[in-house]
């Protein structure tokens, strides 16, 4: 499929991204609700404890990641590619929106990754709504192109972040690896990493010599 990063792309994206919204993601969050407040979810006070939070936003992010690597990794199967995933690799350099353009399918597949981890625990609703920011602003971040002072990257050894996950829109895709969402060592675990590393060792190796 041709990639294009041209401001009719870019309207392109906005446009199909407001259909998502509106006709698969508000009634999937309709319908779910249910479900989450027999899981345990609850809205009352108290509030939970700010340890309870963070242990569950651990949590979260821990078993996302590990969801998420294996069914983009399915993703990046031959058919899979051709019929779903492609739509979300139109863009070869992508941007902050670029995060959520893709197939209804892929929005709904790689989506249980995202609510597993609340639906297992019955959080507040405040922790999820908190474990939903999060999660959209990191996958904007590492969507965004952009390697930011602020970026977690700096901070925390195994976050992947924008120049991780640009690799893997930039090659070919049955070579792109670097399929995890947030972290990196289930990439370096599973060898799914090793041509962003060979590139990142050639870069630092010219950057000794010149």
């Amino acid at each position: 499929m041709r990639k294009s990063n041209t401001p009719d792309a870019h309207g392109k994206c906005i446009m199909r991204l407001i259909f998502y919204h509106v006709f698969v993601n508000l009634p999937v969050m309709t319908a779910s609700y249910p479900a989450f407040r027999y899981m345990g979810l609850r809205s009352s006070l108290p509030l939970p404890h700010w340890s309870v939070v963070l242990s569950q936003m651990l949590f979260y992010f821990i078993l996302e990641d590990f969801v998420f690597y294996w069914g983009h990794r399915a993703l990046h199967t031959k058919w899979l590619y051709k019929h779903v995933h492609s739509i979300h690799h139109e863009h070869a350099t992508p941007f902050g929106l670029t995060s959520e353009y893709a197939h209804p399918a892929e929005i709904l597949f790689l989506g249980f990754a995202t609510i597993i981890g609340p639906a297992l625990t019955g959080p507040h609703l405040i922790t999820l709504w908190l474990w939903v920011i999060l999660r959209v602003l990191e996958t904007v971040e590492v969507h965004s192109g952009y390697h930011f002072p602020w970026s977690p990257a700096n901070f925390l050894p195994l976050y992947g972040g924008a120049e991780f996950h640009d690799y893997h829109h930039r090659v070919l895709y049955t070579k792109s690896g670097n399929y995890s969402s947030t972290f990196i060592y289930m990439d370096w675990l599973f060898g799914t990493d090793k041509g962003y590393r060979k590139l990142k060792a050639l870069e630092e190796l010219e950057g000794k010599q010149s």
